[in-house]
């Protein structure tokens, strides 16, 4: 039987599920793991032997320390980043937005309040503003070049644009999340032997490192 078998190598591969504490939602899968390790920290507290030469431990109790989980993560979607830190999460659909206001200034980014526009049409007043030699879109908003053909700085302008559904992550406005997590996994040295772990109640740390630019 497989309990009984005393050759048991380990090559793991799986999948983690989670949901938050005491929800009745559905586990979903978080996504791509490069690593999943669990730690167990003691504080192992020793009584030394005087009673000898050469000393030794007279007495010994270990005491579990703490029980710490690590992941290396493959996909930063929205409730992955938003758990990372300690964030909210909400979904833009996508719209239009009409005569939003904005200020010219020559050499610099202008910021709309939805990302990705497209169809864009400038006015100053009544009278449209050519994108040739005034402005550029990009996705984070509009860049007025240093020497803009009609434009000034502080030049009072509307915006009527349209944009696609985005998702916005508020970080830093929650605690850590706590969550129930599942682990699902095989043995691909054993004949894909599957193992599942229930993690009941996993308190989140913030994320340590996020490569914005790696």
């Amino acid at each position: 039987m497989l309990t009984t078998r005393i050759f048991h190598p380990s090559l793991s591969a799986g999948k983690v599920y989670a949901r938050a504490y005491q929800t009745a939602t559905a586990l979903q899968w978080v996504g791509g793991l490069e690593e999943l390790t669990i730690k167990i920290e003691e504080d192992v507290k020793k009584q030394t032997d005087y009673s000898q030469a050469g000393g030794g431990t007279r007495a010994q109790v270990n005491r579990i320390k703490a029980v710490t989980m690590g992941m290396k993560m493959q996909d930063w979607n929205p409730v992955n980043m938003a758990r990372a830190v300690f964030g909210l999460t909400s979904a833009v659909v996508a719209g239009t937005a009409t005569n939003e206001p904005i200020v010219a200034y020559k050499g610099g980014l202008i910021r709309l309040a939805h990302i990705n526009p497209s169809a864009v049409i400038i006015k100053k007043g009544a009278a449209v503003v050519t994108p040739t030699g005034n402005y550029e879109v990009v996705p984070e908003g509009i860049l007025i070049p240093d020497a803009p053909s009609t434009l000034v700085d502080a030049d009072a302008l509307t915006v009527d644009y349209a944009h696609s559904g985005y998702d916005v992550i508020e970080a830093l406005t929650t605690t850590a999340p706590t969550l129930q997590l599942v682990y699902a996994g095989v043995n691909e040295a054993m004949d894909g032997v599957s193992k599942t772990l229930d993690f009941f109640r996993v308190k989140m740390g913030a994320a340590k490192n996020i490569g914005l630019i790696d």
